[in-house]
């Protein structure tokens, strides 16, 4: 399938109350991983489908929201297109760690989304 969902991301003004629920409600495996300047990240292991992962929402004040992301070829030309096509681009293309790079932008409709490509 070209472009499917590949990683889905909980944003959450308090991170310690969410890992709490999550990992209570579902079988999931939650593992911290230290990101430099960035802070921690927590991973979600869902075992079988998409997996995810877990932040202290990087916007104060903004609404705890689970984001979805979705793998392109090409994430420069398919950030522009999205926003030629009417979407307001929110993060541009940026580097994330050494494993990939990722844009997000607000859909025509007001939904957020996020573009994915992986480092080869």
């Amino acid at each position: 399938m070209p472009n499917p969902f590949v990683h889905i991301e909980l944003n959450t003004q308090d991170l310690g109350k969410a890992k709490s629920f999550y990992s209570s409600l579902f079988d999931w495996k939650l593992e911290d991983v230290p990101m430099g300047e960035a802070g921690s990240y927590t991973t979600i292991g869902v075992g079988q489908g998409t997996g995810g992962g877990m932040m202290q929402h990087p916007m104060p004040g903004e609404p705890s929201m689970w984001l979805p992301y979705v793998e392109v070829n090409d994430i420069e030309a398919t950030t522009a297109k999205a926003r030629e096509l009417g979407a307001a681009v929110i993060r541009e293309c940026i580097p994330v760690a050494e494993i990939g790079w990722l844009s997000i932008f607000i859909d025509p409709t007001g939904a957020a989304l996020a573009l994915w490509k992986q480092k080869k």
